[in-house]
């Protein structure tokens, strides 16, 4: 079902106005940011329009379109790994998001309790992987998750379980562990460094599908995510197709004057020229 919600202020579709909620809504906790459900029908038709765009078409475009400081994710979250002959590591995705914050519960099982049980209930029902069941064929994963410590939320086994899925890739603004093995796996992953400690007991499953900060940039469901040797950019889905559009013209340009640069200089015409 394809929920059709205005888009305000350039960000996130809100929800009622903040002025309209009432004393009882606020103390229990309201979301005032509004979220799309798109249809995968919708998501494939989008993708098709960033087939091989690069971030600094979409970054261009963007600036075209006055949004010049949207989207583009801080510099400090990088590849994991890089394929530079089949560019294996870049991917253009739609956004599922993911919110871990810290833990405030016991960092150990209680006196005579078993540690395996202990860890599996954290996983199963503290610090979970819910937002698996609606991973959808072209999502990206994107996790906000505690930047400061040193947790590995993303591993080897969880990052090949989300692309067997259909994820295209996976972004975060905290860390990961079995980096070698990522890399050999060819999972593209975007994140800022290594971490080592698992998720329990240092981190709690927040929400899933909400609005999330990533390296500076807001990231709504659904919206479009980019990845590529020069890091992420995010476009909000209000202007995906016009995003698009530019950016489209951008590449075809640059991939034009390329080709007469390596036909000047007898160089073989390779993919990111063709």
């Amino acid at each position: 079902m394809l929920h059709k919600i205005l888009c305000v202020l350039m960000i996130c579709p809100l929800s009622a106005p903040a002025q309209n909620a009432t004393l009882e809504q606020i103390t229990k906790g309201i979301n005032f940011i509004e979220t799309s459900v798109y249809s995968q029908e919708d998501n494939n038709r989008i993708l098709e329009m960033y087939h091989g765009l690069r971030v600094a078409d979409v970054k261009d475009a963007l600036d075209r379109i006055g949004l010049p400081n949207v989207g583009l994710v801080s510099s400090e979250i990088q590849a994991a790994w890089k394929d530079l002959k089949g560019l294996t590591h870049q991917f253009r995705g739609i956004a599922l998001t993911v919110r871990y914050v810290p833990s405030n519960l016991p960092d150990r099982p209680g006196p005579g309790e078993d540690y395996d049980s202990w860890q599996g209930d954290f996983y199963v029902n503290r610090s979970s992987e819910a937002f698996k069941s609606i991973i959808r064929a072209g999502s990206v994963i994107v996790i906000d998750d505690v930047e400061e410590a040193d947790i590995g939320s993303i591993g080897s086994y969880n990052i090949l379980d989300w692309y067997a899925s259909g994820a295209v890739g996976v972004v975060t603004d905290a860390r990961a562990r079995d980096t070698d093995e990522i890399a050999i796996e060819q999972v593209p992953l975007y994140f800022r460094g290594i971490g080592r400690g698992q998720r329990p007991p240092r981190n709690l499953l927040e929400s899933v599908n909400r609005p999330v900060s990533i390296g500076g940039v807001l990231v709504c469901p659904g919206d479009v995510v980019i990845a590529d040797g020069d890091g992420v950019i995010v476009v909000p889905r209000r202007v995906a197709e016009d995003v698009a559009h530019h950016a489209r013209n951008v590449l075809d340009s640059d991939k034009e004057a390329r080709r007469s640069l390596y036909k000047k200089l007898g160089k073989k015409l390779d993919k990111t020229v063709k």
